[in-house]
C-alpha cells in the first residue's frame, strides 16, 4: 500500500480564511497535495476563535480545518509580497482564496485580467457568501446567514422549538466539499485542455443545493415544508422515540424495514396493521404510527436496542453525546480520530485502497514556515531579514 496521497504532486497555494476555504484545502492535503497557507499579517482570525486552545495557544477551531500545510505570513498588498506570491503560484496547480469580490482585481490579482494570462495552467477557486454576482453579489455570509438566506433555519425545528439553526456549519463545509469537487473536475478536465480555470463554491448556492428534500417537495407540490421536529416529511417511521437511556432513531425507509421493526421488537403484528400496510398510509398515519412505537420503546435500553435493530437490518441509532462518539469501538475502528505529536482531530472520511489519506503533519503555528519557505524560492537570508524587518513577511514569534 503506497504511503502517498492520490493528490501527491499537487502544488496548492491556499489564501483562504475561517471555514470553507480551509476546509477544501485540508481535504486536498489529507490525500497528498502539498498546501501552503498564506495568511495576512493579521492571521487567519479563527487562531482566536475559542477557548479552548492548546498549550502553544492554538485554538480548536483553526486545529479542526488546517493541518498538513505550512503557513507564512504575508502582505500580498505590497509590492514585494505580490512578487512572492507570484513566485508560488510560479510552481502551482492550484490557488484558493476568499476575499471580498474585487479584492484580487483591486491589487491587480484578477483571474481573468492576469492570472489566467501569467498562468494558463492555474486552477483558481474562489470560495464566497453569495457568489459574484446576482442581487446579493459581493456581499459576506457566514454560515448560519446563509442558513437563514437559503431557509435551512426555516425547515429546522419542531412547532414547540420554532425555527432553530443547524447546530453545524453544514453550509461553510458543504462549501468547502463543493470547491474540493469543483478543484478535482479542473484538474481532470486540464489534462485534456491544458489549461486551468477559475472555480467558484458559493455558502448560497451551497445553502440552495442541501435544501433536499424540501426544495423538491415544494417545487413539485407548491406546498411550503412545516418544522416537523425529528420527523422526516416523506418518510415514517423516521423519527427519534424515547427509551429508558437515551433515545433512539429510527431511519425506516422501505416495508421490509418495517416489517424487521415489528418482528425484533416482538410485536410482528403491527407491519400486518392496515394502518401500516406501506410508506403513504405510515406517513398519513405517523401519530398512531409513533403511539405505538413510543409504548414499545420507553423501558427499553437505547444502546442495546438500537445494536439489536442494527444487527436485523434495521436503521437504527442510539443518540450518542459528541464524546461518547468520538470513543465509540467503530469510530475508533474506522480511524476517524487521529492522533499525531499532541494533536487529536477527526480522522479521513474518504478511504481508499492504495493510496490512502493520512496526517502527515500538524496544524501550523502562525507563519510557522515562512523562512523555509522563501528559501526553497531562492531567497537568501538576509533578503528573508529585510523581508521581516519590513513587515512584507510575519515571523511566528519564538
Amino acid at each position: 500500500m503506497s504511503s502517498k496521497g492520490a493528490l501527491t504532486g499537487l502544488k496548492v497555494v491556499d489564501l483562504s480564511r475561517v471555514l470553507g476555504g480551509p476546509f477544501c484545502t485540508q481535504i486536498l492535503g489529507d490525500h497528498g497535495a502539498e498546501v501552503i497557507k498564506i495568511e495576512p499579517p493579521q492571521g487567519d482570525e479563527t487562531r482566536g476563535w475559542g477557548p479552548p486552545f492548546d498549550k502553544n495557544g492554538l485554538s480548536a477551531y483553526f486545529s479542526g480545518t488546517n493541518r498538513n500545510k505550512r503557513s507564512i505570513s504575508l502582505d500580498i498588498r505590497q509590492n514585494k509580497g505580490k512578487e512572492i506570491l507570484l513566485k508560488l503560484l510560479s510552481e502551482a496547480d492550484v490557488m484558493l482564496e476568499n476575499f471580498k469580490t474585487g479584492s484580487l482585481e483591486k491589487w491587480g490579482l484578477g483571474y481573468e485580467d492576469f492570472l489566467s494570462k501569467e498562468f494558463p495552467r492555474l486552477i483558481h477557486c474562489r470560495v464566497t457568501g453569495f457568489g459574484a454576482d446576482g442581487p446579493f453579489g459581493g456581499f459576506p455570509g457566514y454560515d448560519a446567514v446563509i442558513q437563514a438566506w437559503a431557509g435551512l433555519i426555516s425547515i429546522n425545528g419542531s412547532p414547540e422549538s420554532g425555527q432553530v439553526r443547524l447546530g453545524i456549519p453544514l453550509v461553510d463545509l458543504g462549501t468547502g466539499m463543493n470547491a474540493v469537487i469543483g478543484i478535482l473536475m479542473a484538474v481532470n478536465e486540464r489534462h485534456t485542455s491544458g489549461k486551468g480555470q477559475s472555480v467558484e463554491a458559493s455558502l448560497y448556492d451551497t445553502g440552495i443545493q442541501l435544501q433536499h428534500p424540501h426544495a423538491p417537495n415544494y417545487l413539485m407540490s407548491d406546498n411550503p415544508p412545516k418544522l416537523t421536529g425529528n420527523s422526516h416529511p416523506n418518510i415514517a417511521p423516521y423519527d427519534l422515540y424515547e427509551t429508558s437511556t437515551v433515545p433512539v432513531f429510527l431511519g425506516v425507509g422501505n416495508h421490509g424495514q418495517f416489517i424487521k421493526l415489528c418482528t425484533s421488537l416482538g410485536t410482528p403484528e403491527l407491519a400486518n396493521d392496515p394502518r401500516f400496510a406501506d410508506n403513504v398510509l405510515r406517513v398519513k398515519n405517523r401519530a398512531e404510527l409513533n403511539d405505538a412505537l413510543n409504548q414499545m420503546f420507553k423501558d427499553k435500553d437505547g444502546v442495546a436496542v438500537a445494536t439489536q435493530l442494527l444487527a436485523a437490518g434495521v436503521p437504527a441509532g442510539a443518540a450518542m453525546t459528541v464524546p461518547e462518539a468520538l470513543n465509540h469501538p467503530h469510530t475508533r475502528h474506522r480511524n476517524m480520530v487521529v492522533e499525531k505529536d499532541g494533536y487529536s482531530g477527526t480522522g479521513v472520511a474518504v478511504k481508499m485502497s492504495r493510496t490512502p489519506g493520512s496526517v502527515k503533519s500538524v496544524p501550523p503555528g502562525f507563519g510557522a514556515h515562512g523562512r523555509d519557505i522563501l528559501k526553497e524560492l531562492g531567497f537568501a537570508e538576509t533578503e528573508i531579514e529585510d523581508l521581516i524587518d519590513t513587515g512584507i513577511v510575519w515571523e511566528h514569534p519564538k
